[in-house]
């Protein structure tokens, strides 16, 4: 199986952490008779520097060719100065627009070797297993009029969603929860929002469809709260765009580790951009000291949701989670009696298990 993946390295570490996923899937490519073909391509600051644009027109014509894509990171003080529009940040908004990339997927699994990092006691959070939902392509980060009127002395931001785009994110959450555990929370604010109202009802239709999944709605102050005194409770969480980028990356510190953290950006034909959660940290960049598991997770995600590949992506996230357990980490990282590692040698680790495993499953089946 060929298949065409673009990198898009981005800015600060991004470039680091990529060669790291790059090494890894080259290696299940190996281990089970795949080809993937890599192309990179420049986006946010590294774009602005070349091309002085943070979404460059090459860019967004390879990626409309692409299987999948993989991104690094965007954004650093670097760019800070220059007006909104023309920021790094735009170059990844721009791109989930031009792909249509309306729904945001984040698990929020923890590791075991990391809960005592956590900031809440570790039997609140040991169990977590929450999949967020977010609409990307909606609501307030794209609504118009977005201006500062009155001579500045006055400003104007519009949330605005069709019933349409409602429609499908949901529909995403209802197919997910029905692969897991059946039960799906819902977030809104109905009791403020107009367009929150239209998204229960939206809500409430759906589940219709889904009589096997248990739907909860939740308003989205009470949600932030539960996720940080009840976070087992959850399974899947459905929200738009505002409340999910805002719970989601609360939810990420919850297991110990921003750095662990992968996500995904998908359409409906599978077509997904993937990424680690974390930032380009450029003051690191370079260094060689980076976490390269969150961007090597969101390589796993990438074989199974857009190439369908469920065993290669188990078979990185058991070496990911095998490699902790054998004390393996970053500096950002804390495993008690571990060791601490690099950018390289926590990839080699990774990529040494992977082939380790494949080993032992070929004498497992030869003396089966």
């Amino acid at each position: 199986m060929n298949k065409q993946i673009i990198l898009l390295p981005g800015d600060g570490i991004g470039k680091e952490i990529m060669e790291s996923a790059k090494y890894v899937l080259n290696t299940v490519a190996s281990e089970f008779g795949h080809r993937f073909t890599f192309h990179s391509h420049a986006i946010g600051g590294d774009a602005i520097d070349q091309y002085g644009t943070p979404l460059p027109d090459d860019t967004i014509n390879a990626c409309e060719q692409a299987d999948a894509i993989l991104l690094g990171a965007v954004g650093g003080k670097k760019w800070e100065a220059l007006p909104g529009n023309i920021r790094p940040e735009q170059g990844l908004l721009g791109i989930r627009k031009k792909l249509g990339l309306f729904a945001n997927l984040r698990p929020i699994q923890g590791f075991a070797p990391l809960l005592h990092a956590s900031p809440l006691k570790e039997e609140v959070v040991n169990g977590s297993d929450i999949l967020i939902i977010r609409e990307l392509t909606g609501g307030l980060y794209f609504g118009k009029p977005s201006e500062r009127i009155k001579d500045g002395k006055a400003v104007v931001d519009t949330l605005y969603y069709e019933r349409s785009e409602m429609e499908r994110i949901v529909e995403k959450a209802f197919e997910s929860a029905r692969l897991r555990r059946k039960h799906l929370t819902s977030v809104d604010k109905a009791n403020v929002l107009e367009s929150s109202r239209l998204w229960r009802e939206v809500v409430n239709e759906k589940s219709k469809e889904y009589p096997d999944v248990t739907v909860e709605h939740m308003l989205v102050d009470a949600a932030a709260m539960k996720l940080i005194t009840a976070p087992t409770q959850f399974d899947v969480i459905v929200t738009e765009n505002l409340f999910g980028d805002i719970l989601s990356d609360e939810a990420s510190v919850l297991t110990g580790s921003l750095g662990m953290l992968p996500s995904a950006s998908i359409r409906s034909d599978g077509v997904g951009l993937y990424e680690p959660v974390h930032g380009s940290a450029p003051d690191i960049a370079g260094k060689g000291i980076a976490n390269p598991l969150g961007m090597i997770l969101s390589a796993a995600l990438m074989l199974r949701h857009s190439l369908q590949m469920e065993e290669e992506a188990n078979e990185i996230e058991e070496a990911v989670r095998a490699c902790l357990e054998q004390g393996y980490h970053t500096a950002d990282l804390s495993v008690k009696n571990g060791k601490q590692v690099g950018t390289k040698e926590m990839t080699e680790a990774v990529v040494e298990n992977i082939t380790t495993k494949s080993v032992s499953d070929s004498i497992c089946s030869t003396y089966a």
